[in-house]
């Protein structure tokens, strides 16, 4: 068990704009309100963390290599406001791609936690004392699953609301920025002391 906490974030709808399957820097936009919020998480000493499925890989559409160039804009991006990533990490697979080397069910892709436990062994991570930032309700999933709290962005990126195991989340925001205060509030919040919200269907 690592000692430092952690806001891990989804990037495609969460992090920045969603542009599907796109792996062109020049396309790459913060979300409104980004570099605010991961600011002040920063300067409570959260480690960032950006978790991002990347099922374009599996499917043909673009090269696993072709995600370092998306990095790289993010970092530069977020540099300029002086917010640093602690680490990027993305699941290339899944189990209904064309690239056999990419095709197949693993435990990296979100709602499985393989990112997560690998982001605690490289970074000393506590995940009992992190939080998870997604768009939809896999990136929340992941999270709890994960040991983590989770803040659900309601930004209209989730169509399916399937409702099942560890699929409630801790906090629902509109925004970036309003997860981040919300989890600035809640720094000593205790993971069984969990706030019930109401998903809205």
């Amino acid at each position: 068990m690592g000692y430092r906490k952690a806001v891990f974030i989804d990037k495609d709808g969460t992090l920045i704009p969603n542009i599907p399957y796109n792996v062109d820097p020049e396309k790459i936009t913060l979300a409104q309100h980004a570099t605010e919020a991961l600011r002040m998480l920063q300067d409570e000493d959260y480690l960032l963390v950006v978790l991002t499925n990347q099922s374009g890989v599996a499917k043909g559409l673009f090269k696993e290599t072709d995600l370092n160039q998306v990095r790289h804009k993010i970092e530069s991006l977020l540099s300029i406001e002086s917010v640093h990533l602690s680490g990027f990490y993305s699941c290339p697979h899944h189990p209904e791609g064309i690239i056999p080397e990419y095709t197949k069910i693993c435990t990296c892709r979100k709602p499985s936690t393989g990112m997560f436990l690998k982001a605690c062994e490289d970074l000393s991570i506590d995940l009992t004392k992190s939080w998870m930032i997604g768009d939809i309700l896999h990136d929340v999933e992941a999270g709890n699953r994960a040991g983590c709290k989770s803040i659900l962005i309601n930004n209209g990126n989730e169509t399916e609301w399937k409702n099942g195991p560890h699929r409630q989340p801790t906090y629902i925001a509109f925004d970036l920025l309003q997860a981040a205060e919300f989890i600035l509030s809640n720094s000593t919040y205790k993971k069984h002391d969990k706030q019930h919200v109401s998903l809205t269907y």
